[in-house]
């Protein structure tokens, strides 16, 4: 157990050090990622003159919600992962004793502990220029919600990591995570809460993975009633899925990346 905590301590420490050589390129990449807030000004405008579910100050929260969990959630490892096989990197990690996709784990929550110091720098910011939306979450909502980032995250990972598998196959993965994109910016609640859909397309939308990378932990963090208990099974469910279909495709992907002369 100690060998474990210190190979995690060290793992963890070697690319938090690596990622604060590169704060500005994380700032900007924050900046990257400020649709959210692009979209609460619409729809903030939108619901002065419309009936919907939301005030235009839960607009506001809610999109400022779905902007944090982003900079929590966000991933990018089918995009390393395709460079190490093109480039025959993997190899290398292929001969120590630890699963290469812990590699990526530590890079992406170190990557996250950078970026902490700027979401609460932004909150503030945020709060500053819009006292209206103050407010304050349940306890229990807030604690419900972190537990829902870091399943969020994990979802979100797994997902990707399973679908950076065709890496052993095809040349650009990447292009299938650009489809799936387009899927998930319209149904994962970054476009629009999924509270503005008609209540039957809603309920298709919310047994995909969709909705729980982005719209499940904002709406807890504003107090939105969501069905806490399914929207946890249905997002362990996903993990489960997307796990059991990486290790098959990672075990086929190997014989074929061998069959390459890796």
């Amino acid at each position: 157990m100690r060998w474990l905590i210190n190979k995690v301590a060290s793992f963890l420490s070697v690319y938090y050090a690596h990622m604060l050589e590169y704060r500005a390129e994380i700032f900007f990449w924050i900046l990257s990622g400020s649709l959210p807030i692009i979209l609460m000004g619409v729809w903030i405008k939108a619901s002065q003159g419309g009936d919907f579910a939301l005030s235009s100050v839960e607009f506001a929260r809610y999109f400022f919600c779905v902007f944090q969990v982003r900079q929590f959630s966000n991933v990018w490892v089918i995009w390393e992962f395709e460079k190490e096989v093109i480039e025959g990197q993997l190899s290398f990690k292929l001969l120590y004793p630890v699963d290469p996709a812990w590699y990526h784990v530590a890079r992406h929550i170190a990557e996250k502990m950078t970026r902490f110091p700027i979401a609460i720098l932004i909150t503030l910011l945020f709060f500053w220029l819009y006292p209206e939306a103050i407010f304050i979450p349940k306890l229990l909502n807030i604690i419900l919600g972190l537990i829902a980032i870091v399943l969020a995250f994990t979802l979100r990972f797994i997902i990707q990591y399973t679908l950076a598998m065709f890496c052993f196959w095809i040349e650009r993965a990447s292009s299938i995570q650009q489809f799936w994109f387009l899927f998930d910016i319209f149904l994962s609640g970054i476009t629009a809460p999924l509270d503005v859909f008609p209540s039957g397309i809603k309920e298709i939308i919310l047994l995909t993975p969709f909705p729980y990378t982005v719209y499940f932990p904002a709406s807890l963090f504003i107090n939105r009633p969501v069905n806490v208990t399914l929207s946890f099974i249905i997002m362990l469910t996903w993990i489960i899925i997307f796990f059991i279909l990486n290790r098959w495709l990672w075990r086929k992907g190997l014989k074929q990346y061998s069959g390459m002369g890796a």
